[in-house]
């Protein structure tokens, strides 16, 4: 009788541990999932459909999480001649009549949609902070990508501090009507029109790479400063920062051994020719969408750097086939490009597990003994 009690109370306590632990990871799972809206900055939130591209079950791995696609509520009136936003559309000649919820925001900024008399539409985010914190690095990023002329980007027509006497500050763009199916094979040659476009930055179009501003990567600031050399950029100012952020002893060496076995990831770029190319910089299936038969991409951490670094998040892309074919028929595979992939993936996992937690560890651990 005694050891069916002692058995009964062992099963008990693995049951209990396993509820602790189920609960832990859903835990982790919704912290991820309001990671990847609040990072997509509402933008898909703003329109009344989401795009069906991509649609494969590996795109979809990386969303964990309970589905949460916000809806827009219907236009209103009753718009106050103050609000920071209206006050600058109507300044600069749009009779704004409406205004509707994009969505419910995000944690730091909230979100809304005005509608201008003559049917134009556009997308307001404000938040607290200042736009210098807030916005800036969004802005001038965004700008930078639709400067190319190679993709559909979201057209930023203002961001600044609010001038209503309230703190805080605001972005407004143009509002994106995301719906329906668009070519992965045209939107893969649209990456490489992008990648091959000449940078409009002066620095980066001297053979610089970096960005104007330091930016952030999610939540995760992103240090920009200009380099002359690629390896050294991406050794400092990526791996190198986020392996400080991740204050791990046995993750600095495997990356202090990386460094003596690639001569400072050298080696790893053998044979190439480097040359900065506009990223988007955080590229996953949640940051592109289709807007009237093209692909638009929004939400980026935009710098200047090698074209591959660009697919470090491909993991959580849902890029196929026909995409790749489409990207490639511009931009051939360089020699190395696989061993090369590991290196931009584990920069986006250590960010990950700065961010998160938990089996990104594991990850980018992985990634990076894998350069060794």
């Amino acid at each position: 009788w005694k050891m069916a009690v002692d058995r009964s109370w062992t099963f008990v306590r693995l049951a209990a541990a396993f509820v602790i632990l189920a609960g832990f990871s859903l835990h982790q799972n919704r912290r991820e999932a309001a990671y990847n809206i609040g990072t997509s900055l509402s933008l898909r939130s703003s329109h009344t459909a989401m795009a069906t591209y991509p649609s494969s079950a590996f795109a979809r791995m990386c969303l964990r999480g309970p589905s949460r696609s916000p809806r827009l509520r219907g236009l209103v009136g009753g718009l106050s001649a103050v609000d920071p936003a209206v006050k600058w559309l109507e300044a600069n000649g749009y009779e704004i009549v409406g205004t509707g919820q994009a969505a419910s925001g995000s944690g730091w900024a909230s979100t809304e949609k005005l509608k201008a008399a003559d049917g134009a539409e556009f997308f307001v985010k404000k938040a607290r902070q200042p736009a210098q914190i807030m916005f800036q690095g969004e802005a001038i990023g965004l700008r930078a990508l639709y400067d190319t002329h190679t993709i559909r980007v979201p057209n930023v027509l203002f961001y600044g501090d609010r001038t209503d006497g309230q703190d805080g500050s605001l972005i407004i763009m143009e509002s994106l009507k995301i719906g329906g199916r668009s070519s992965a094979y045209e939107f893969g040659v649209d990456m490489a029109r992008l990648h091959l476009a000449t940078p409009s930055v002066k620095e980066a179009a001297a053979g610089k790479f970096g960005f104007p501003i330091d930016n952030t990567c999610g939540a995760t600031p992103q240090p920009n400063g200009w380099m002359d050399s690629w390896t050294e950029f991406f050794r400092i100012r990526r791996i190198g920062h986020q392996i400080k952020l991740a204050r791990d002893p046995k993750l600095n060496d495997l990356w202090q051994r990386v460094q003596e076995k690639t001569n400072n990831l050298q080696t790893l770029f053998e044979g190439i020719e480097v040359k900065p190319s506009t990223l988007h910089g955080d590229l996953w299936s949640g940051n592109y969408a289709s807007v009237d038969g093209k692909t638009a991409i929004f939400d980026p951490a935009v710098y200047y750097g090698h074209h591959e670094a660009e697919w470090g998040m491909s993991w959580c892309a849902g890029f196929g086939s026909q995409f790749w074919e489409g990207y490639r028929s511009l931009i051939p595979e360089d020699p190395g490009f696989r061993k090369r992939a590991y290196l931009y993936e584990a920069y986006h996992k250590l960010n990950h597990y700065n961010l998160f937690g938990g089996g990104y560890y594991y990850d980018a651990y992985g990634l990076l003994e894998r350069l060794l």
